[in-house]
């Protein structure tokens, strides 16, 4: 799992693009072991973080949920509370 990826469904407000291509960036990032591509392989790297950025915002509209929205503020806290507890 990758740990900078975030969860980004059921937000208010909801995610934004950047949000999303950040999301895709990292999972590219993950897949390929690249943290930059070379020349070479910037084209695949690129047209991969597209397609993961289109994907992922046809799933976050058709999603629905009767959960009540979350906070992002209180979701923050919460993840800086986890990470006390882990590492102190």
């Amino acid at each position: 799992m990758c740990r900078n990826i975030k969860t980004l469904f059921n937000f208010e407000p909801p995610a934004t693009e950047d949000e999303i291509h950040a999301s895709a960036l990292q999972f590219v990032r993950k897949l390929s072991g690249f943290n930059k591509p070379s020349q070479a392989n910037e084209e695949a790297f690129e047209l991969a973080v597209a397609e993961v950025s289109e994907a992922a915002r046809k799933l976050l509209t058709s999603l629905h949920t009767h959960a009540p929205t979350r906070d992002r503020e209180i979701e923050a806290e919460k993840a800086k509370e986890r990470s006390r507890l882990r590492f102190g």
